[in-house]
């Protein structure tokens, strides 16, 4: 009997050590006990994984993106458009040669060779030039707001995606934790069953607590492995390096007014320069269609040498607008440009309408963490602590226990979503243009 409680007593004499938590500090990740027993590997963990920071996942989606390089040829495009407009019509030059006989007339011509050249150039309206080549040039500018638009988009995405790898890998941690509390207890219920302290149904409550431990791990092991699956796709990395995405959260922000950072982001986002871009090259376009009413003449010359005569002679040709007044072009170019402008109005209302969810999400869940960080994961660090104590000391039994650590492993885990929240908040004010890169601090 006395060896008994002897063995009981020094095996609930080191249960203390696992429930302890180390001092965090307030931007950090809540720290998780170190598990008594090896963690079995994952496919994204092992040893051959290459560490991924954020700043070289950055670096390869900026290499390698197809939607970066897809936005750089449209760019490429508009470039080479403004060549385009700039070129001139080309010379037309006509030549043709021929044997010519006589008749048998009265006054027949002299037989031999007829050679006869001519060349014919458009004139071009000065007006219709101009705004061609102002058309083009808006072209080309407007590409370059989709292209950086397009970067902002590309970085907003590789980062959500790091982060949310980064995220499950931490969840990762933290239920291989409470899975090596769980065992623990476990451990403990069986040695009391078998000595005849404790009965049956309470080793099935552990097991059952430990069956659930056990699929919180896998089913985070499975988010981890469709995150990183989805980082893998937008950073374009090759298939056949596994990767370890590692870094920390972004400490908080605190933003100005949510008026000011309006203005801000309706003046200075690519998407409304884009838009205002693609009214101006619409009103351009109309006054091309205009100026393309006037004609456009063709300057005429020739010269033919027959066999017993040579002339030459000059003249244009000009094309009478009788019949086609552009009138179909006109009425495209003007319906463009009342387009442009709804395109215009739809865009501003869903950056502002981002800018609100983000500037909420981000107040929200940075109150959510803060609360959460400084009152309930404390006390319910301190529940488990009681619990277990009072466990160890017959005053309460395992389900007690085993309450009082799921609870602390909620509040974990709302820690730890409130925490990513706020950083896919600050991602979306990033992409939003209300955090310049560089400026945080």
């Amino acid at each position: 009997m006395h060896l008994r409680w002897l063995l009981i007593v020094l095996l609930f004499s080191v249960g203390p050590a696992v429930a302890q938590q180390p001092a965090q500090p307030d931007d950090a990740l809540p720290a998780t006990p170190v598990p008594s027993q090896p963690r079995p590997p994952t496919p994204a963990l092992q040893a051959s994984a290459v560490p991924l920071t954020l700043e070289e996942a950055l670096k390869m989606a900026d290499q390698n993106s197809p939607r970066l390089n897809a936005a750089n040829a449209l760019l490429d495009r508009a470039s080479a458009a403004t060549l385009t407009a700039r070129a001139y019509t080309n010379p037309q030059v006509e030549f043709y040669a021929g044997p010519q006989s006589a008749r048998n007339i009265p006054t027949p011509g002299v037989p031999g060779l007829l050679q006869h050249y001519s060349v014919y150039q458009t004139i071009e309206v000065p007006r219709e030039r101009e705004t061609r080549r102002r058309v083009a040039d808006l072209g080309r500018v407007g590409q370059s707001y989709q292209r950086d638009s397009e970067r902002l988009s590309v970085t907003a995405t590789v980062k959500h995606y790091f982060y949310e790898a980064l995220r499950w890998k931490h969840e990762i941690e933290h239920a291989r934790a409470n899975l090596a509390l769980v065992q623990d207890l476990r451990n403990r219920v069986e040695i009391e069953v078998r000595v005849g302290e404790k009965g049956r149904l309470e080793l099935t409550r552990a097991e059952a607590e430990l069956a659930r431990a056990n699929f919180a791990v896998r089913s985070a092991q499975i988010n981890f492995v469709n995150a990183i699956a989805l980082l893998r796709a937008a950073i374009a990395a090759p298939p056949d390096i596994p990767y370890d995405p590692r870094g920390d959260l972004e400490p908080p922000m605190r933003f100005g007014p949510l008026n000011e950072l309006r203005s801000l982001v309706l003046r200075n986002h690519p998407v409304i320069g884009e838009a205002n871009t693609a009214i101006e090259q619409a009103d351009a376009e109309l006054e091309r269609q205009r100026a393309l009413r006037i004609p456009q003449p063709i300057f005429y010359g020739e010269w033919e040498k027959q066999p017993d005569l040579t002339f030459w002679r000059m003249g244009f040709t000009v094309p009478l607008p009788v019949w086609d007044r552009r009138r179909g072009q006109i009425a495209d170019s003007q319906a463009a440009i009342r387009q442009s402008s709804a395109i215009r109005n739809q865009r501003q209302l869903e950056l502002t309408a981002a800018l609100e969810r983000a500037y909420e999400s981000y107040q929200l869940a940075d109150q959510q963490a803060t609360s959460l960080q400084a009152g309930s994961l404390r006390e319910a660090e301190s529940a488990v602590d009681a619990a277990m104590a009072a466990y160890r000391f017959g005053e309460r039994g395992i389900v007690e226990v085993l309450d009082a650590q799921r609870v602390l492993q909620s509040v974990r885990g709302d820690l730890l979503d409130a925490r990513f929240a706020r950083q896919a908040a600050l991602v979306d004010l990033e992409e939003l243009g209300v955090v310049p890169s560089g400026e945080k601090h």
